[in-house]
């Protein structure tokens, strides 16, 4: 087994850093191409709105035994295992004419990401210790956000200039650059390996799905979520085939919002040491006041401009939710983070996948005005979730 060299550490660190984001590359790349595939592939708009939603359940399913897994067999070997499929399954994806290969590697995507992911997030914290690894897990949150807001950005133009394939070359070639560089450059960070205690992770889960306060705190990640992969599965649909504009304009509409999940996140940490509970409440009242003008404005000014305004600051307050929520949720089990943060990812990246896939596919939203009501169903669904949550003094 290759160990990581001192004198590595610090492109290892680089490389797991660019490794992190792979998640929100390969779930948002391709946002603005979805139109495009429907057509080529002659079929609706939820055959293609699938294979997000695919890869999303796997990514959050993954993420349940990822953190055991890479206990057990170390975080090198299964970071590279991950890498190298990744190539293979983005050539795949890209070369094959049948939507069922593309949801099959859609879903072994998510899988690795899961993996992937994970392996790097504990590579941060066998690595460095005391303040510097907390210095570097927060960069680590910050590196993560950025994938889904440039991704599409550049997947507008790739889309324009060279066609959807275009989006899994790039990913692909970008796997193959990481790997090469991780067999170069990096090592197995991890000391000690332990048994894969299956009995033992079920055990952790078991009380943590009983804790009510972290149950509800999942959920409302899972529904925070949820607003944003709801405007990812229609919104590219309703900018470039109902309204008209290009790729490019989807690509810099998800950019936008990007920044505001963001800024939400931002906020969220400037405003960490207010009294939990009632700050996530009055983020949940503003959200569902700003839907709310959102559908009455529906019935005066329908267009592109009005649609990003509203989504952008209602996905500011998703983002704030959800980044609170997120932290309260791994630190809720200070001796179990990895499991409960395992859990709280998986959980919630399931709720989002199944709530805003089924969300669209009720509403069918074409215009402004379906967008807003589906952002109202997830506004109340949070809403009752607060409203029966009851969090215990010690642990806000």
């Amino acid at each position: 087994m290759k160990f990581l060299q001192e004198k590595n550490k610090f492109i290892a660190t680089i490389l797991a850093f660019a490794v992190i984001p792979m998640s929100g590359l390969a779930t948002d790349i391709y946002l603005p191409s979805m139109p495009s595939m429907a057509t080529e592939f002659k079929l609706p708009e939820s055959s293609i709105q699938i294979t997000l939603t695919l890869f999303l359940i796997s990514y959050g399913v993954t993420q349940f035994f990822a953190g055991s897994v890479v206990d057990s067999y170390g975080r090198y070997r299964v970071s590279n295992i991950s890498l190298g499929l990744f190539v293979l399954s983005f050539l795949i994806t890209a070369f094959t004419k049948d939507i069922m290969v593309i949801y099959a590697m859609r879903i072994l995507q998510g899988v690795l990401s899961g993996f992937a992911v994970v392996s790097k997030r504990a590579f941060f914290v066998d690595v460095y210790e005391g303040e510097k690894r907390k210095h570097y897990l927060s960069i680590m949150t910050i590196v993560w956000s950025v994938g889904p807001i440039i991704a599409p950005f550049i997947g507008g133009y790739l889309q324009k200039l060279f066609g959807w394939q275009s989006n899994f070359y790039v990913l692909a070639g970008y796997s193959l650059i990481l790997l090469i560089l991780e067999l170069l450059f990096s090592g197995e960070t991890l000391k000690v390996k332990k048994p894969f205690q299956f009995y033992f992770v079920l055990k952790e889960y078991d009380l943590m799905f009983r804790t009510k306060d972290f149950f509800y705190g999942m959920l409302m990640c899972g529904v925070s979520y949820a607003m944003v992969i709801f405007f990812n599965l229609c919104g590219a649909f309703i900018i470039e085939h109902k309204m008209g504009y290009s790729e490019v304009i989807a690509g810099y509409v998800s950019l936008i919002l990007g920044f505001a999940w963001m800024a939400g996140g931002f906020l969220g940490k400037a405003l960490i040491k207010k009294a939990f509970l009632p700050k996530i409440r009055y983020a949940n009242f503003i959200q569902i006041f700003l839907i709310l003008m959102m559908i009455f404005c529906s019935y005066f000014i329908n267009n592109i401009y009005t649609l990003v305004a509203f989504a952008f600051v209602i996905h500011v307050t998703a983002g704030f939710i959800f980044n609170n929520y997120f932290a309260y949720c791994i630190g809720r089990f200070p001796n179990s983070a990895g499991v409960a943060g395992g859990l709280t990812g998986g959980v919630a990246f399931i709720i989002t996948s199944a709530i805003s896939y089924g969300i669209v596919a009720i509403i069918k939203p074409e215009i402004q005005l379906q967008v807003a009501e589906g952002y109202f169903v997830l506004g109340i669904l949070g809403l009752i979730i607060l409203s029966i949550t009851k969090l215990r003094k010690a642990h806000i």
